[in-house]
């Protein structure tokens, strides 16, 4: 059974965010880590890159393929997570903690509200899956 934190919002291309106090921690979802299956590497965005919402800043490689990873909200990259340079399987163990991707200040932050809650996540992978 797979699992959506309430703590933290969704995009429909299978990121989180998780405010942190200034900053937005993103991630990829328990969903997409088992549809990638073994991560092997990821490509992160540049600290100091400005990243627009709905497009692709880093990119993730498994076994099967590459995956680009987009911005869930628009901002500057302030932080990777530097963990998963030498053990990216991190993803694949734990994508709502030590799995995180990179993180930005947002240029606006009403934009996390746009986002679905753990619900409407999860109505949204149940109707995509029944098709």
């Amino acid at each position: 059974m797979l699992s959506f934190p309430r703590n933290l919002k969704y995009a429909k291309t299978h990121e989180w965010a998780r405010r942190e106090d200034k900053k937005v921690v993103v991630g990829i979802t328990e969903y997409a880590q088992k549809e990638l299956s073994d991560v092997v590497f990821v490509e992160f965005p540049e600290i100091g890159q400005e990243v627009k919402k709905g497009r692709p800043c880093a990119v993730v490689e498994s076994v099967k393929a590459a995956f680009d990873i987009y911005a869930p909200i628009s901002g500057k990259v302030v932080e990777v997570n530097k963990q998963l340079e030498t053990n990216p399987a991190l993803i694949n163990t734990s994508p709502y903690e030590s799995g995180w991707f990179f993180a930005i200040v947002p240029s606006d932050v009403n934009e996390l509200s746009e986002l679905y809650d753990s619900e409407k996540y999860e109505t949204l992978l149940q109707e995509s899956a029944n098709g």
